[in-house]
């Protein structure tokens, strides 16, 4: 008998109490050594519209629902005993007739209004007031899906019972009711009402739990480990599982270097690790480097990727996870027998100010200096006066003449010369040195390398990853221009990493509501371009589910604002949100103790996101926007949003030209975009008077003004 987890069960799971989360857990492991184990007090649900539907005792309150054949055993649902009694009589489990797949089915019933009995009495005139004239009238929306026909439906795995319904929705009612779909219906109908077009059904395999839509619901499994750690990290839907508009970047061979784009929420980042992870299934001598700008999103890959891969250990050896510094590192240190001593930016600025002062150097202010050297010199590892007179500097508004480059260069040189006699490199220094090494190579360090975020890539990062890996398949990309928080903008075609006809934009956001998504969106344009022309098109995203309207919030004093969000947080929780899964951001670290504040005020504990620091159970999460990048809560928080924190003076006064500016600005943009689309169904932006000229783009009222 096969032995299933369906994702409902370990939703639920997820917001029952820690102590009744280790009992649940133990009557998993239970019915999973012995289902008859008497101790369980098992017996059939008689209210149920499934037959096969079976509750389990945990403790005197709590129960498992499961869902029992002859074949198969599955862990359903689990809650309190009223609440899994009422689950379990509104669904029933199948395989859908037409596509084969494994359904967790809502059961629909239409319920009309009754009519009279009897004819109403003809009303009494006598000293009738006036009466008010009728309301406008108001036009009906029209039924968004009234041209599909019910086998249409069925193709797309729609449940018998719901077709007819289906074809009178508008799309008001299409988001209130799409969640209460199957999801591979919700996303048909979603990708309908965007192009009019449904997605050609597939063949349905043999066995129902083999399809890949059961593959996004179900887990299968196999061993006590297994089961261990599936219960120990409970999994969203979009954590792991492959979407159809997913699924085919994935399955697709590249002859040279490709990309996959999309707003936040889409899944690039699942694609990235089932591209590792078909790689390493597929060759048994593939040795994958999958990589990303910084160590917080390379352990969240690592733990992803441990449960995509949990039935083959062996295999997920052979994936290397690390941020672009500690790849590096590793690498630079395999090469050379020595670890490399990285400058700082704080060690970068004092040798760059020292020089100009020996040199006597005052053509140009120190603060430009700093930029020409942050942004083109050292980024691009530029070897002598040549290289920098003749290197074009795209993006850069001042210009310099040959004979002021020839002036300026000595200063660099000076720097340079300093740094390296207290034993530093820089880290662009340091992925040259990799990428020289790699390319001297016949054998490549890795058969893959595949990059998360790749949009905050530098220069000297993306020459080093192309020399990592050479051949068909070799270099995969996941990333979102608008999203960049980190590099000046280059050509990727110039150093030779060209994407072009290999480039796939994700447009449906499985991870966002609808109206959270939309506010976010309004802090960016529709088309996201570089400097070089490069572009990502965000127009026709979509979101699969609704949920509130983001709230903005203003206040007189941090006091208030504090009082505010530790009201939100409350409420948070008592929805059954548990604080593991809520984070609260601000914009630097001076700013960090509003958040402790707040959460304090709402009588719970938090921890703080670093370099080391993940998000912890029964915590919840703070941190700069920065440590947002990548990350996932239902409930977000972004504190302190008041003039001059965004965009943040400082960086706006440091800037050395207009260009680099708006640079800042744009940025600073793609930060809050960041902070904010960690949410998937609740958001709330506070902020003391004045406010961020920010939130006016948002579209979102201010609420509270307190």
């Amino acid at each position: 008998m096969q032995f299933h987890i369906a994702d409902s069960f370990t939703a639920a799971l997820a917001r029952l109490s820690g102590q009744e989360q280790k009992q649940a857990k133990t009557a998993a492991f239970d019915l999973q050594l012995n289902p008859a184990h008497p101790g369980l007090q098992m017996h059939r649900l008689t209210n149920s519209r499934d037959p096969n539907f079976w509750s389990v005792r945990v403790n005197q309150d709590v129960r498992i629902i499961v869902h029992k054949t002859e074949a198969s055993f599955m862990l359903a649902y689990v809650d309190h005993h009223d609440k899994a009694y009422v689950w379990a009589e509104r669904r029933r489990i199948e395989a859908h007739p037409r596509t084969g797949a494994i359904q967790i089915v809502e059961v629909n019933e239409r319920i009309e209004d009754a009519g009279p009995l009897f004819a109403p009495s003809q009303p009494d005139t006598t000293n009738a007031q006036p009466q008010p004239a009728p309301a406008p009238f108001q036009p009906v929306a029209p039924a968004i899906f009234a041209n599909l026909t019910e086998d249409a439906l069925l193709n797309i795995g729609a449940p018998a019972d719901w077709t007819s319904d289906i074809q009178g929705w508008t799309e008001e009612r299409f988001f209130q009711m799409s969640d209460r779909l199957p999801a591979e219906v919700g996303e048909a109908l979603l990708d309908y009402a965007a192009t009019g077009r449904l997605p050609t059904p597939e063949a349905a395999p043999t066995d129902p739990f083999a399809h890949p839509d059961t593959l996004r619901r179900v887990y299968t499994i196999t061993s006590e480990d297994e089961l261990r750690l599936a219960l120990d990290f409970p999994w969203d839907k979009w954590s792991v599982f492959l979407h159809p508009s997913q699924r085919n970047v994935v399955g697709r061979d590249y002859s040279g270097p490709a990309r996959v784009t999309g707003t936040a929420g889409t899944g690039k980042t699942i694609v990235a690790l089932h591209r590792a992870a078909r790689a390493v299934r597929e060759d048994a001598q593939a040795r994958v480097l999958l990589t990303s700008f910084s160590r917080p999103l390379a352990n969240a890959l690592r733990a992803k990727l441990a449960i995509l891969l949990s039935d083959d250990p062996v295999k997920l050896a052979r994936v290397s996870i690390a941020s672009f510094e500690d790849a590096a590192s590793e690498l630079f240190q395999l090469a050379t027998g020595r670890r490399p001593t990285l400058a700082p930016i704080d060690a970068q600025l004092p040798a760059l100010e020292r020089a100009i002062a020996d040199l006597g150097y005052k053509d140009l202010p120190t603060r430009f200096v700093f930029s020409e050297w942050r942004q083109i010199v050292d980024a691009w590892n530029l070897p002598d006066v040549a290289s920098y007179t003749n290197v074009l500097r795209i993006g850069r508004r001042t210009r310099l003449g040959s004979k002021q480059r020839e002036a300026l260069w000595p200063v660099f040189e000076a720097a340079r010369f300093m740094l390296a006699a207290r034993g530093f490199i820089t880290p662009s220094q340091l992925f040259a040195a990799v990428e020289a090494d790699a390319k001297a190579r016949t054998d490549k360090p890795f058969t893959h390398v595949i990059v998360d975020e790749a949009q905050d890539l530098g220069v000297a990062e993306l020459q080093m990853v192309g020399a990592l890996a050479s051949g068909p398949n070799a270099h995969f990309f996941a990333g979102d221009l608008g999203q960049r928080i980190f590099q000046s903008p280059f050509s990727w075609t110039g150093l030779g990493v060209d994407v072009r006809g290999r480039s796939t934009s994700l447009k449906v956001n499985y991870r966002m509501s609808r109206q959270i998504r939309e506010a976010a969106d309004k802090l960016l344009p529709s088309i996201a371009r570089d400097a070089y022309g490069a572009e990502d098109d965000r127009t026709g995203a979509q979101s699969v589910f609704d949920g509130p309207v983001p709230s903005v919030a203003e206040f007189a004093d941090e006091r208030s604002e504090e009082r505010y969000i530790a009201e939100f947080l409350l409420r948070a929780t008592a929805e059954g949100i548990p604080p593991s899964a809520i984070g609260v951001f601000v914009r630097s670290t001076s700013l960090l103790s509003r958040a402790r504040n707040a959460i304090a005020a709402a009588g719970l504990e938090c921890r703080q996101l670093s370099e080391r620091v993940e998000a912890l159970q029964n915590y919840v999460s703070i941190g700069t926007m920065h440590f947002a990048k990548g990350l996932e809560f239902r409930a977000v928080v972004v504190m302190a949003c008041d003039d001059e924190v965004l965009p943040l003076q400082s960086r706006v006064d440091g800037a050395a030209d207009e260009s680099e500016l708006r640079e800042v600005f744009d940025t600073e943009r793609s930060l809050l975009y960041v902070a904010c689309t960690r949410a998937r169904d609740r958001l709330s932006l506070s902020t003391v008077t004045p406010v961020s000229e920010f939130f006016s783009d948002m579209g979102i009222e201010i609420g509270a003004r307190l």
